[in-house]
């Protein structure tokens, strides 16, 4: 079992005289600016000019600097872009500002884990990692919430690392709910297992071919788009709420039976080995090294995939329907 930590385990006066820096204001770079902010911490922001997020963060009271100009001044920075980027934005904008008695964050072990960011030895390397979208974050630190966090050390340079974490992860309502200590390398396989064979590749593979299913055996289109892609968020819903259990007790009996006695030929022994296979390629670096070089390359497979998703008779379907749903209209 993880250890968890709460409030009563951090102190925020860690930060006295100190300052955070958060490089990328995306929806978590926000989420956090603005929660640290709150808290009472001194947070300053980096980001491009150009950009929504840099007019978003001047809306919100924050000066953006540059990554450069964050990394001189600040004592901690959180390093919040995409993965892809992450990587560059050190070498080029961070490091020669990363001496010694700074610290460097993240909220995904990816490029620390996999050795894309090599950082010094005699700085601190660690991470807080909500689990839930920057929105969620901040809107639980209004209602005096929080989100679970985790909590990982990779350098412990100053023999402060996870002090310095656990505040932080106070000052953005962590504590509140519980920090779980882990290590990066348990966070990003099990974040890249979760996205790939679950949670977005396996749910939306799953969906479409139900879909498929019922649309090639004659049923209309928008039957099966309501069946195997809109009642879905009902069973997430219960799941999020009660877990497995708590849906089963909630939706018929004759959907349950199905459940046990159907599933598992659709999730199958077979499906497991994939998932198997795919974990190790993660666990290996391999998943991680061709996600980079995409990247490197323009990403072709990536718009390629984007391209023919599109495409699906699901989205076509979807959107339709969509548009007559007023709940879902701004």
């Amino acid at each position: 079992m993880a250890k968890i930590y709460y409030d009563k385990d951090a102190d925020l006066k860690s930060y006295d005289g100190r300052k955070i820096a958060i490089v990328g204001y995306g929806i978590q770079g926000r989420g956090q600016a603005l929660s640290l902010r709150d808290s009472g911490l001194d947070v300053i922001v980096a980001q491009r000019k150009g950009g929504v997020n840099y007019d978003k963060a001047v809306a919100d009271g924050f000066q953006p600097v540059s990554a450069e100009e964050a990394a001189q001044q600040a004592d901690v920075i959180m390093l919040l872009t995409q993965d892809h980027l992450q990587a560059d934005i050190y070498e080029k904008s961070l490091k020669p500002h990363m001496g010694k008695g700074k610290s460097l964050a993240f909220s995904h072990g990816f490029n620390i884990h996999f050795g894309f960011i090599k950082p010094h030895k005699d700085i601190d390397v660690w991470m807080i990692a909500p689990k839930g979208p920057g929105a969620l974050v901040r809107r639980q630190f209004e209602e005096g919430k929080g989100v679970p966090c985790l909590v990982a050390i990779h350098q412990d340079a100053s023999k402060n690392a996870l002090k310095d974490a656990l505040a932080y992860a106070k000052g953005i309502g962590g504590g509140r709910a519980g920090i779980f200590k882990t290590s990066f390398k348990e966070e990003t396989e099990t974040d890249l297992f979760g996205e790939q064979a679950v949670l977005c590749g396996g749910c939306s593979e799953l969906i479409k071919s139900g879909f498929e299913t019922l649309v090639e055996a004659g049923y209309a289109p928008e039957m099966a788009y309501f069946e195997c892609l809109h009642e879905m968020k009902l069973i997430v819903d219960l799941m999020y709420e009660g877990g497995i259990t708590g849906m089963r007790e909630r939706v018929s009996d004759t959907a349950e039976y199905g459940d046990f006695s159907r599933g598992p030929r659709v999730v199958n022994e077979r499906t497991k080995k994939e998932m198997q296979k795919i974990l190790k390629e993660i666990q290996s670096g391999k998943f991680a090294r061709e996600w980079m070089k995409e990247n490197k390359d323009g990403r072709p497979h990536m718009k390629q995939y984007r391209a023919d998703a599109k495409k699906h008779q699901i989205e076509k379907v979807g959107l339709k329907l969509r548009d007559m749903m007023s709940w879902m209209k701004k």
